[in-house]
């Protein structure tokens, strides 16, 4: 009973039919054959071996010379030519992959750099808009994917004073901010006020940056809690935790500007380490000759 499906009396049997792809999955689409009866082949670049691929540089060329001609009868008619390039923000140009599978040949590096080169020429110029249909072909839109970032709303105290928090790292450092609203501008780290604490100048400016940016100095009272690192990775954890913490006040129209300035952004740099036979990360020994 277990070999049954092999006797030719099972051959029509469910378990007996191959699980297989279909050829075109398999596969890849080659093109339809190329040559008549005669054996003359149809297109005069066959014997180039990439005769889509030289067919579309020609082609492409061929729109250049058409938009460089449009202009220069636009300048023998005193015309003004439009001055705004092509926005190509957005999109992208065909991948060298997606390129060989619609011409349905291999090619070079140096082939797909020629073609976006001459390409990016045509799509520059100031009157290619009347090629717009034929750019667009070889353009894709990448999709934007938005994540709108979840600002928690604002907390009271017991007695009814708003306040948010936030948490900030750089390095080592970690970091938590508390942000009160209604203060005097009074800022304490560990318990300590920020002079003594950050005794170096830039570090204190980079803890008031945030509020300095949003033109709230002296109107929120801030506790902060830091650990590890040093005293610049500290004081750069407390800044992205105090920017964290100031977005419950403000608007989106302004986080959204905080964004853009780096505020909301976590400093990815890290110490570089040092390499062997070699006196630190980037630093050689002395050479001697003996």
């Amino acid at each position: 009973r277990a070999i049954a499906y092999l006797f030719p009396s099972g051959l029509f049997d469910e378990q007996a039919r191959p699980m297989m792809k279909h050829p075109t999955e398999i596969f890849p689409e080659q093109r339809k054959i190329q040559w008549g009866e005669d054996g003359r082949p149809f297109h005069f670049l066959f014997y180039t071996g990439k005769q889509s691929y030289y067919s579309l540089m020609h082609e492409t060329y061929e729109k250049l010379l058409n938009v460089e001609k449009y202009q220069d009868q636009l300048i023998a008619q005193d015309l003004p030519l439009q001055q705004e390039k092509r926005n190509l923000a957005g999109s992208r140009w065909l991948t060298k992959i997606e390129l060989e599978e619609m011409l349905l040949e291999k090619l070079s590096d140096d082939d797909y750099s020629r073609f976006i080169q001459l390409l990016q020429k045509l799509a520059d110029l100031p009157c290619s808009d009347i090629e717009d249909k034929y750019i667009q072909k070889f353009s894709r839109e990448i999709p934007v994917q938005l994540q709108k970032v979840v600002i928690e709303p604002l907390q009271y105290d017991e007695q009814g004073v708003a306040f948010s928090t936030g948490e900030g790292r750089r390095k080592t450092a970690r970091a938590t901010a508390v942000v009160y609203d209604n203060g005097t501008g009074k800022m304490t780290v560990n318990g300590v006020g920020i002079l003594r604490y950050f005794p170096v100048l830039q570090d204190r400016e980079q803890l008031l940056f945030p509020f300095q940016f949003l033109g709230r100095i002296g109107k929120h009272d801030v506790v902060c809690t830091v650990s590890g690192g040093g005293r610049s990775a500290q004081a750069g954890a407390i800044r992205l935790a105090c920017a964290k913490a100031l977005r419950s006040f403000v608007t989106e129209k302004e986080v959204e500007f905080m964004r853009q300035a780096g505020l909301l952004t976590v400093d990815p740099r890290v110490k570089e380490r040092k390499k062997p036979g070699q006196e630190g990360a980037r630093r050689k020994f002395t050479w001697k000759k003996r």
